[in-house]
């Protein structure tokens, strides 16, 4: 009985909790590496990873037009002589001119000695009279009382039916500065009926004598009137000038 030992039992290995603690591990693995996918093509949408990338947005190009606006200036129209004088008098003298509306006639002087003959030049009458009156803005801005000022106005026919799309010009000064207008086109403005522009100049009417005009165009940018200087008030019933342009032939 002294020599008997004891042996230690031998632990048995659980088979079983060893395989589910190596699914957990493989499991948590699998988390963190999907984990770790998903942010990647989270962050960029475009990477390889992603097998339904997004479609690239197409290209939009913006272009954008500068119009320019050249205002003609009133034509100027010179008559040049010139002139061949002969001994015998065998060669009519030779004239050269430059209008376009205007017609020439040569009246020349008898004399004994050889002298340059005098031209009389007569301009053709533009195809648009205007006429100018003065009247009261709150007619048409009842809301601005005296605090207005501007020019105004319509296009008419022969027969007095409007005329749309004639472009309307105001340049000049006034109180010591150059007035720099955008070009209006007839019919712009309803207010003044199916033919009616506007041009706003200021919250306050200004006198002025002859320094401002204004000028009508067909839409062809052929002039239908000269520069038509006119006054304007402080009157705050004269503070809106108004045009009416009117087709005589």
């Amino acid at each position: 009985m002294d020599n008997f030992e004891l042996k230690p039992e031998r632990k048995k290995i659980n088979r079983k909790s060893l395989v589910w603690n190596i699914l957990t591990v493989l499991v948590l693995l699998g988390i963190c590496l999907l984990a770790y996918y998903f942010l990647t093509i989270f962050k960029n949408p475009n990477s390889p990873l992603n097998p339904f990338p997004p479609a690239s947005l197409p290209t939009i190009y913006s272009t954008i037009t500068s119009t320019s606006t050249i205002i003609p200036q009133e034509p100027t129209w010179t008559s040049t002589a010139t002139i061949q004088p002969s001994p015998s008098r065998t060669k009519a003298p030779t004239w050269t001119y430059l209008p376009q509306m205007i017609t020439p006639s040569i009246t020349p002087t008898p004399a004994i000695s050889p002298t340059e003959p005098t031209t009389t030049i007569t301009a053709t009458p533009m195809p648009v009279s205007a006429k100018i009156t003065y009247m009261a803005s709150t007619d048409f801005h009842p809301d601005k009382n005296c605090a207005w000022f501007g020019i105004a106005g319509k296009v008419l026919g022969i027969d007095g039916t409007p005329l749309q799309f004639e472009t309307v010009l105001l340049g000049g000064s006034l109180n010591g500065q150059n007035i720099q207008t955008t070009p209006k086109l007839s019919g712009a403005n309803l207010a003044y009926g199916s033919s009616g522009f506007e041009f706003v100049l200021g919250d306050h009417p200004i006198a002025s004598t002859q320094t401002l005009w204004i000028q009508l165009f067909d839409n062809t940018g052929k002039p239908l009137t000269n520069m038509i200087f006119f006054d304007t008030y402080t009157d705050c019933t004269q503070n809106l000038v108004m045009v009416a342009f009117t087709k005589n032939r």
